[in-house]
């Protein structure tokens, strides 16, 4: 129980930081959208560019966080040597793909469709850059356990990024996209010249040795990786390849508007992957580990399940962050949540072969998935339009965690408490369906009121079932 309280404390750090970070960029959204229209496609436009962004992070950081953390933690490996070997690489790799994005910048922003605006192009190049260098050193401050100073660069980030756009937005009244691109590029700057202490830390150089073990290691992840951002972003990415209306941008920029509310799911689930991931690795030979993933699991379940309550049942207030124009695409909304918490289970499933270097694997289930969500994306964007985007990644995660169950219990096989977690998920879609059935009953208030009882009981259980037996 020690062990869970500490993973909970430094996941409320992490979460606080992530939280109120992505809260806080919410702020953005009815902003974005209140100054582009609909119709201006201009929201469509952010939606696109930092889907890509997202792909591109994963590969200029070529699977270096997770493998830092599992080459920190080796015996015989010395951490600092790791950190040094792990930030020069990828230093690197993002230096010589900013310099080929400006010796080709016209062809590429053809074939993205920006040819007349280049400029977005190699602003996101240079931002993406920026930030896959400052990933090794805020992995770094994962693994030293310095949570405050991680959740403090997080917060300075967003604060720098909310004034300049409230500035120019706001103040200056302007209407261009292509200036949230270079707020965040000053942001991602300024936070990264915060990190000079570790960035300079590079006493131990370069091995040439190290690195290509940790590229054995980590090859697996950068395919896993890319196939699970792919998962979040591919929908946004191939949308203006497959949608064939004129009105692309417009019907992109109300899917990713819907999905920004959607996404306090990812928040809970990437606090809990900060804290986690270094947490694991760390525990790798205490005898209690598995026990205590199967513990953190359920868990992790039973409070996303609440955070989706909690979204749904106060949708018809959420809502009003974005303008009606938008509001035609909230249908989305229960169906990206729902796919969120499959990401996140999947990945609390992904330590087995994580801790047991078979890598492989996770490539294997996230490709598979991946492969499921294209698919139904090429077929059916065409015919039904962003709504298939979204059951494409419900599809695709369902598909890559189930994947990764069935052959984790095989290999490494750890007694999760399904009961328990079959029962709060089906106590949730009970809840949920309520919610749903009155909400076309009841007028709002009542229906908001219902919905906040609701809620409260399901909380209630959850403290009678599980927290005060964890006390005792």
């Amino acid at each position: 129980m020690a062990n869970l309280k500490s993973l909970a404390k430094d996941t409320a750090i992490y979460g606080l930081s992530s939280i109120l970070g992505r809260f806080l960029n919410y702020l953005l959204v009815p902003l974005y959208t209140a100054k582009m229209s609909a119709q201006s496609g201009g929201y469509g436009v952010i939606t696109n560019m930092y889907a890509l962004t997202a792909l591109l992070l994963v590969l200029l950081t070529f699977g270096m966080e997770t493998t830092f953390f599992r080459f920190a933690n080796k015996e015989g490996e010395n951490p600092q040597r790791v950190f040094s070997t792990a930030l020069i690489g990828v230093t690197s790799a993002a230096t010589l793909f900013f310099c080929l994005v400006l010796l080709f910048l016209a062809p590429v922003s053809q074939f993205l469709g920006y040819s007349e605006t280049p400029q977005y192009v190699w602003v996101m190049a240079a931002t993406v850059a920026i930030d896959a260098i400052r990933a090794i050193p805020f992995a770094f401050l994962r693994q030293q356990k310095k949570a405050l100073k991680f959740a403090a660069l997080q917060l300075l980030n967003i604060g720098i990024n909310i004034a300049l756009n409230v500035a120019y937005y706001v103040g200056l009244d302007g209407h261009d996209p292509g200036y949230a691109f270079y707020i965040n590029m000053v942001c991602s700057a300024v936070v990264t010249l915060c990190l000079a202490k570790e960035l300079t830390s590079l006493r131990h150089g370069f091995d040439t040795s190290l690195m290509r073990r940790m590229l054995v290691y980590a090859w697996p992840i950068v395919v896993l990786g890319i196939a699970g951002v792919l998962n979040q972003v591919a929908d946004k990415i191939l949308f203006p390849f497959v949608y064939p209306g004129d009105d692309m941008r417009e019907q992109l920029g109300i899917y990713g508007a819907c999905v920004k509310i959607a996404m306090i799911m990812a928040m809970i689930t990437q606090a809990f992957r900060y804290a986690y991931e270094p947490f694991v690795f760390g525990k790798t030979r205490d005898q209690d580990n598995d026990t205590v993933q199967a513990q953190a699991m359920k868990y992790f379940v039973i409070f996303t399940l609440l955070a989706f309550l909690c979204v749904m049942g106060w949708l018809d207030v959420l809502k009003l962050i974005i303008p009606d124009a938008y509001r035609v695409g909230l249908c989305v909304v229960p169906i990206v949540m729902a796919a969120e918490i499959m990401m996140g289970i999947y990945f609390n499933l992904s330590f087995w072969y994580k801790l047991t270097d078979k890598t492989i694997w996770g490539a294997l289930f996230s490709g598979v998935g991946c492969a499921v969500l294209i698919a139904i994306n090429v077929f059916f964007v065409p015919h039904y339009g962003y709504i298939a985007c979204a059951w494409a990644g419900f599809a695709g995660y369902g598909v890559a965690m189930t994947l990764s169950y069935i052959v984790g219990q095989h290999y490494h096989p750890i007694r999760y408490p399904l009961g328990a977690i079959i029962f709060y998920v089906l106590l949730a879609v009970v809840v949920w369906a309520s919610m749903d059935y009155l909400h076309n009953c009841l007028p709002l208030w009542a229906s908001l009121g219902y919905n906040s009882v609701a809620i409260i009981c399901f909380v209630a259980i959850i403290i009678r079932k599980d927290l005060l037996k964890a006390r005792k």
